[in-house]
């Protein structure tokens, strides 16, 4: 069942990266696709203009992106052991958007080219620095505060503190700017995988890789800890240096998608809590790899949506991921807490 699982998830993935290639304002055919996948000409050159400059890194992008917030998301879920935590508890998200309000309402960003509606705010090599360093700031701040408390719950109110900090703050920064600045800071809140492209798109994998790589090497220390703190110490763990890693793997990971993407919503809560709820486990070592195809998935289809297929015009990537995604989540969720019913009921 563990394979065949694994299978299915594995072709849904394949059948959505291949239809955000083909699919968007201008159709590419199959047989032009698989020929410009295996490096031979299409029947038009345009269509390899289209795929290999603009949608296979976007495309790739998107699965990237999907799989490091549905882990970070995951890890904030097992930490705090609540289902609605997600990766930016912790203020990541907002630490990010601080550093971009900093540098696009203050001084007008960098590269004000690049920030028309139609290719983002996070085409703007400016605007990825200092996404990364706000939100490094918050992650070496919550670390530190991590190293000095015991209680989760109290890391938790710290986290929620230091975000609603962050918000306030790029909020006092709208209130003084210009309507341009703002506008252009409102289309980077609204998330694109569109603007990463080849010159940036190892850069993001490198930092994500690093943090999927820790999310990894945290696997059996975690399912210890779901027997509880005591039995986990006994069993050799030392939670506050889980814990320290956690937070550092889940910045890396938010930190990195909030920079090169913009605040994505929605995938790091839903996902692992639809896999858990599917899956009926809190093995990570069948829940890593599970959130991480299904991460993907969700962003593949996002962006699919987002584009609008045969139109020019696009949706806000993070109002599809809610409004799409949000009713599926809850069928799932109210399915699995009818079988669990069910079977205390039997």
């Amino acid at each position: 069942m563990r394979y065949r699982t694994a299978a299915v998830l594995l072709a849904m993935v394949i059948l959505a990266f291949a239809a955000d290639l083909a699919l968007g304002s201008v159709r590419v055919p199959l047989d032009d696709l698989l020929a410009i996948l295996t490096g031979r000409p299409a029947s038009r050159p345009v269509f390899t203009q289209i795929v290999l400059s603009l949608r296979l890194p976007k495309a790739l992008t998107a699965i990237v992106a999907g799989a490091a917030l549905a882990v970070s998301g995951l890890e904030m879920q097992t930490l705090f052991r609540n289902p609605l935590a997600g990766p930016f508890v912790l203020g990541v998200n907002a630490g990010a958007s601080l550093g971009v309000a900093i540098v696009v309402l203050v001084f007008g960003g960098v590269g004000a080219a690049a920030m028309l509606p139609d290719v983002g705010l996070s085409g703007d090599l400016g605007v990825i620095a200092a996404a990364m360093i706000g939100a490094a700031a918050v992650m070496v701040l919550v670390v530190a505060v991590g190293r000095l408390v015991r209680s989760i719950v109290t890391l938790l109110v710290l986290g929620l503190l230091i975000g609603y900090a962050a918000s306030a703050a790029v909020s006092m920064l709208m209130h003084f700017s210009a309507a341009d600045r703002i506008q252009a800071f409102v289309v980077w809140t609204f998330g694109s995988f569109g603007s990463v492209g080849w010159s940036r798109l190892g850069v993001m994998s490198g930092v994500v890789g690093v943090g999927l790589v820790i999310a990894g090497a945290l696997v059996k220390p975690l399912n210890a800890l779901l027997l509880g703190e005591s039995q986990a110490v006994s069993l050799g763990v030392r939670p506050a240096r889980v814990r320290t890693l956690l937070v550092l793997s889940t910045a890396l990971l938010a930190g990195a998608v909030t920079a090169f993407c913009g605040p994505i919503t929605f995938i790091g809560v839903a996902v692992p809590h639809l896999v858990r709820s599917r899956m009926q486990s809190a093995d990570h070592r069948r829940l890593i790899p599970a959130v991480i195809a299904v991460g993907a998935l969700v962003a593949l289809l996002a962006d699919i949506v987002s584009g609008l297929p045969g139109s020019d015009a696009r949706l806000p990537l993070n109002a599809v991921t809610s409004l799409l995604g949000a009713p599926v989540v809850a069928l799932a969720v109210m399915r699995a807490e009818r079988l669990s019913a069910h079977r205390g009921a039997s």
